[in-house]
């Protein structure tokens, strides 16, 4: 019988969590033999396309359901700020990738796009206001400016501002700094540097339909989509970032850390406009609060968005519910991810999210003249013919077993790995994208704790010059290494600021 293909690493799926590892690993050790796998015949067709994602940049500037209000009035920063320095790590990896010559202009993939938060009402503007007051205090927010003067936000978002009734009580922040990201670009920029570098190979309409141990690793059974044919390969580190198909692969695995751990999956949609006199009227990301039941993922946002050079504005997102774990997925994906261990925790979580269900079909049986109402909230002339729906990319958010409750439904994601870190997996999605280095450092950290200790700590030192605990706490530090970001990715003419590599 002939001997299995051998690599040292196998990343299934070739999204931005695949490609970041992938190009990672490659820059610690060189040396290492390794192959991403991916279902579809292109790299960022699920989740990391354009397209399938609306907010993309999060950071923390703009985003009201990161800064959550407590009953007593307070209101919590930590994630904001968290948030914001796990991206400035990002922009640290990215940065250092710009500045070789390998990885050509980061302006492909990264465009200046300020960030503003817009609130209504009384309730809406003293929440935003304590919250600007709070943000304003910390130096990675130190560029935050507040209005309720309705001739700054005429200046800051001249689209949403005509139409209005004159007594309305409206307020807005804007970080001017804010970013626009297109990680299908960045994803597929990634996997050019992996095929063009040795012993790294990225292979196309390839699934994986089996993982099991092997001595020191695992063997992966790989299926041509088109062929039906089948390979094993043999590796000693597998990584599972396949989206909302994470989970079944994860139970597949049979590791006992993947017990209880099921999948909700959540659809969405935006309204996408082209025209552009309307799209030129518009120059931000505007965030706003969800309405009065609805869950996080539903926050309302009018982004401005450049891909492929071509700039659109996309408005939503409308929460909708399907069985399927992916966007090209099957609708047996759900029951067929049920099992002895998350059952509980899956029943649980439907008996006290009956709300939530309810929510998300209401919004999938919207008429297009009830989502443009929603639209008019933020814009007030939207004009029907200038807006088209567009089916954004699944999202599975997390269920797991809680001692409490039986189960919780988790927002956000989650690293699960294999106790001898020879297996991991992430599931769950918002803000994944913009925070993928951080996640994928706590990876290293966890997988592979002796390199990262030891023969990577100089390297990862010097793609990697601040953390985030450092860029939370040090003002001057934070304030250097994002000048330094901001000159790497061609989003200022010049900065002061030395570089750092």
């Amino acid at each position: 019988m002939a001997q299995n293909e051998s690599v040292d690493v196998v990343l299934v799926g070739a999204g931005i969590m695949s490609a970041t590892l992938a190009v990672l690993l490659k820059e610690l050790d060189p040396t290492l033999k390794l192959e991403v796998v991916e279902a579809m015949d292109s790299g960022a067709a699920e989740s990391s396309n354009p397209w399938n994602n609306a907010g993309t940049g999060h950071a923390g500037l703009c985003e009201l359901n990161y800064t959550p209000q407590a009953a007593d009035g307070s209101i919590d920063i930590k994630k904001a700020v968290h948030i914001n320095t796990q991206f400035e790590v990002s922009r640290q990896f990215w940065a250092y990738l710009s500045k070789k010559n390998t990885f050509g202009s980061a302006r492909a993939f990264i465009n200046p796009v300020p960030h503003l938060s817009y609130v209504e009402g009384d309730k809406g503007v003293s929440f935003l206001k304590k919250r600007f007051e709070m943000l304003k205090q910390h130096h990675a927010f130190a560029e935050m400016e507040y209005t309720e003067d309705k001739g700054v936000m005429n200046e800051w978002m001249p689209l949403m501002m005509p139409g209005r009734p004159a007594d309305q009580h409206i307020a807005a922040t804007r970080v001017a700094k804010g970013t626009d990201v297109n990680f299908g670009a960045l994803t597929n920029k990634l996997l050019k540097v992996l095929g063009d570098t040795p012993d790294a190979q990225v292979k196309y309409s390839k699934k994986v339909v089996g993982l099991r141990r092997n001595g020191n690793g695992w063997t992966v059974s790989i299926k041509d989509v088109n062929s039906g044919g089948s390979r094993e390969v043999d590796a000693r580190f597998v990584f599972l970032g396949a989206g909302g198909a994470a989970l079944p692969l994860l139970q597949l695995s049979g590791i006992p850390e993947s017990k209880g751990f099921g999948g909700f999956p959540v659809s969405g949609q935006w309204l996408r406009c082209d025209n552009p006199e309307i799209v030129k009227q518009h120059q931000a990301k505007v965030y706003s609060q969800a309405a009065v039941g609805a869950p996080p993922m539903s926050v309302p946002h009018l982004d401005t968005r450049v891909v492929d050079g071509k700039t659109s504005l996309l408005f939503g997102p409308y929460a909708g519910f399907t069985t399927k774990f992916l966007k090209h997925g099957s609708l047996m994906d759900l029951p067929l991810s049920v099992r002895m261990g998350n059952i509980g925790p899956m029943l649980a979580v439907a008996r006290d999210n009956m709300d939530l269900t309810k929510y998300l079909v209401s919004e999938v049986m919207q008429s297009m003249e009830q989502r443009l109402e929603s639209l008019r909230r933020f814009y007030p002339e939207a004009k029907a013919e200038d807006w088209r729906l567009e089916v954004a990319g699944q999202r599975v958010q997390i269920i797991k077993k809680d001692p409490k409750k039986g189960g919780i439904l988790q927002f956000g994601t989650e690293l699960v790995s294999a106790q001898d870190g020879s297996l991991a997996a992430l599931l769950g999605a918002s803000p994944g994208a913009s925070v993928t280095v951080s996640i994928m450092l706590e990876l290293i950290e966890r997988c592979f704790p002796e390199q990262a200790k030891g023969a990577w700590a100089a390297k990862l030192k010097e793609i990697f010059p601040a953390r985030e605990k450092a860029l939370a706490t040090d003002a001057a530090l934070y304030r250097k290494i994002s000048a330094d970001n901001d000159v790497a990715l061609e989003l200022v003419e010049d900065s002061p600021a030395k570089h750092y590599a």
